[in-house]
């Protein structure tokens, strides 16, 4: 019998890494990266940003070298022609080091002209360096942990869908709040094809302190959009689980967020997460972090 060719991966709408793009490619779009430098640098990483940093003050000094050579020989104690002095010379007027040696010749008005234009990029350039920097460093990121599967089970008698999620830092979250949706394929009466969004209602969605753990619970009732799916179902659908946190950072009150998504391969049915609590001889309880992707069959 021929074999079964395997299905194509499925998109993700929302990818669980927050420097990759989007899996779905645009067409037509004049959007470019580099007409919005100030959230390309932002958004960097950090090797590629110091990179690029270093490579624009090389090249502004390059520059700025071969304006100098341009002049003649208007630079005191540099050898004429020699690309290495004027250079070295650039970097010293860029960064305001303070002249030794070389220095440029007084009845140079070119080369004088050309220093005074160069210390003040230079000071610029500090500064909008300086100014990213603080910047990157300023951003408020969450150190949200988020369970690789969601699990569907019954609790308390009834089918539940449950994904776990946990503060990484020391610190607590106040005022956290869960919001999970359903994206999924349709299509209309009309022959209209759609992704179309759903609100899945938890049990919990918000909670005053978030310092631990948190499991979030969906009742799949008749009112829940995922009342009578099956796997085949979503799967056909390429149905998606997104969910979203919000929550102020006490440590340095700002608003932080989160966001994960689980696609249909990554929602085991009848599973249950294992129990992260543990209780020693002493009777403290311990939270055990090496078992929080754990599942168990029901």
């Amino acid at each position: 019998m021929p074999k079964t060719p395997p299905s194509p991966p499925q998109y993700r709408m929302v990818n669980r890494d927050r420097n990759r793009r989007l899996d779905i490619l645009r067409k037509g779009s004049s959007h470019s990266l580099w007409r919005d430098p100030y959230h390309l640098l932002l958004t960097l990483h950090w090797p590629w940003f110091f990179g690029l940093i270093g490579v624009g003050y090389i090249a502004a000094n390059a520059l700025f070298a071969l304006l100098y050579l341009a002049g003649g020989d208007c630079i005191q104690n540099a050898r004429p022609g020699y690309f290495w002095d004027t250079f070295f010379f650039s970097v010293q007027t860029m960064a305001s080091i303070g002249y030794g040696a070389m220095y440029p010749r007084p009845e140079c008005t070119y080369t004088n002209i050309l220093v005074t234009i160069e210390a003040l990029t230079g000071l610029m350039g500090l500064t909008i360096a300086t100014g990213l920097m603080f910047a990157r460093f300023s951003r408020p990121t969450a150190r949200v942990l988020f369970s690789r599967v969601a699990v569907i089970a019954p609790h308390d008698g009834v089918p539940t869908l449950m994904f776990r999620t946990a503060n990484e830092r020391r610190n607590q979250i106040l005022e956290a709040q869960l919001q999970v949706s359903l994206l999924r394929n349709e299509v209309t009466l009309e022959g209209e094809f759609m992704r179309r969004f759903y609100d899945l209602k938890l049990v919990r969605s918000q909670t005053p302190i978030f310092a631990l753990t948190w499991t979030a619970m969906h009742q799949i009732d008749e009112s829940s959009p995922l009342y009578g799916a099956t796997p085949n179902s979503l799967s056909e659908e390429e149905a998606e689980i997104i969910v979203t946190l919000t929550g102020l950072d006490e440590t340095v009150s700002q608003t932080i967020h989160a966001r994960h998504s689980y696609v249909t391969e990554e929602i085991l049915w009848h599973r249950r997460f294992v129990d992260l609590f543990v209780r020693k001889r002493d009777g403290r309880r311990i939270i055990d972090y090496t078992r929080f992707h754990d599942v168990k069959s029901v």
